[in-house]
């Protein structure tokens, strides 16, 4: 049997039907909001082809509000995380990833039905770290000129840590986000880690 990998930002409203009739298997990474948005702030500042994200407190207003390309964060890892029942979806979160890799590989591994020896799978586990993907010319597109992405500005692999938000939220702007998050996530079990 051919296996595919799709990579995509979809929310899972948009992503095609044949996905759902083919009965694939989705393995969706979901990374908490407030890194999230950190991270998209510098990803628009850096991506020509993206609208200018304006102001810091402009971008995180826009942000709540899901006015943003891909819609709203909220709607989008609730979409995904209510089809986790229906369909074969994989729900691993970021954090998890950052704190302990070879748990989440092996993970990944056993969804996929793979076998792979510990040797393979440390292979993986130190060839998808942070540091080597960020000096991985496939993945820190480095290799796109400045006018498609501007690297000078910031690096696509910028810090991919867990809690930069702290440099990056107000006192006044982390409560009004806990008092968004909290409504939007109402009634939900799914919850995410904004430190480790």
């Amino acid at each position: 049997m051919e296996s595919r990998l799709i990579k995509t930002h979809l929310p899972v409203q948009l992503v095609p039907p044949s996905f759902w009739e083919e009965n694939v298997k989705i393995v969706y990474v979901a990374r908490n909001a407030k890194d999230c948005l950190v991270s998209y702030y510098y990803f628009h500042k850096m991506n020509k082809g993206l609208p200018d994200p304006g102001t810091w407190d402009n971008f995180f207003s826009s942000f709540l509000s899901g006015d943003l390309l891909w819609g709203s964060w909220f709607d989008h890892v609730i979409g995904w995380w209510k089809a986790v029942d229906k369909h074969r979806i994989l729900y691993v979160f970021y954090e998890d990833l950052m704190e302990d890799p070879k748990r989440e590989v092996i993970k990944v591994m056993k969804f996929l039905g793979k076998d792979l020896s510990d040797d393979v799978v440390e292979r993986i586990v130190d060839h998808t770290t942070f540091k080597a993907m960020r000096e991985n010319p496939i993945a820190n597109y480095r290799s796109f000129p400045n006018a498609i992405m501007d690297q000078t500005i910031s690096p696509f692999m910028r810090k991919g840590i867990v809690g930069d938000w702290k440099n990056h939220f107000s006192v006044a702007q982390n409560m009004i986000f806990d008092e968004e998050y909290k409504k939007r996530l109402e009634g939900s079990d799914l919850t995410f880690r904004t430190e480790l």
